[in-house]
């Protein structure tokens, strides 16, 4: 018997707080309907399946990121704006590196799908600099590349050397405005 109050969001927070537990490549349908308390045949009433339940969790994660970066970069502008977002996707990935993982790979279908939100807030930051409209894609690219490879490293343990995490990070950001202070033409 399904236990009380199981929803597609319940089952979809559990699902994301379980995958940053044991990581996304760990968690089955089998292990979330043990997390929630039902048998796992009870879960399709909610998700359709494995990959549905990821891309739901990449959904969620995206808002979630979304929100982090939107709520730190608010009153910002410039290499300030920059800094906070960065921070704040660090922090999100660092914190929640499971859900996060299972933003890595899935295409939007659209600008309403919840999957294509997660870059807003990076545009925001964007639009501070002198970055033309035929370029955006690229800078946006470029910023989740620089600021996801620095953070899923960290989250993963990557960083092994004994100087200070923190100021490397400062240092990126740096290196990064200055870059989109003068950009390629």
């Amino acid at each position: 018997m399904p236990r009380a109050g199981l929803d597609a969001a319940t089952v979809v927070a559990a699902g994301a707080a379980l995958a940053d537990e044991i990581g996304l490549s760990e968690l089955t349908m089998g292990r979330l309907a043990e997390r929630v308390g039902v048998r796992a045949p009870s879960l399709y009433k909610h998700v359709t399946g494995q990959d549905d339940l990821n891309r739901r969790i990449a959904a969620l994660a995206l808002t979630e990121a979304a929100d982090a970066v939107g709520a730190a970069t608010q009153g910002r502008a410039g290499r300030d704006a920059l800094a906070a977002a960065a921070r704040a996707l660090r922090d999100f990935v660092v914190t929640h590196p499971g859900r996060y993982a299972a933003t890595i790979g899935l295409t939007a279908g659209g600008t309403d799908d919840p999957l294509a939100v997660g870059l807003e807030p990076f545009a925001a930051v964007l639009r501070g600099y002198d970055i033309t409209p035929q370029e955006m894609t690229h800078a946006l690219r470029a910023l989740r590349s620089i600021f996801h490879g620095f953070a899923t490293l960290e989250a993963g343990g990557g960083f092994r050397w004994p100087d200070d995490i923190d100021d490397s990070f400062s240092w990126l950001v740096d290196l990064v405005d200055r870059g989109l202070s003068s950009p390629p033409r």
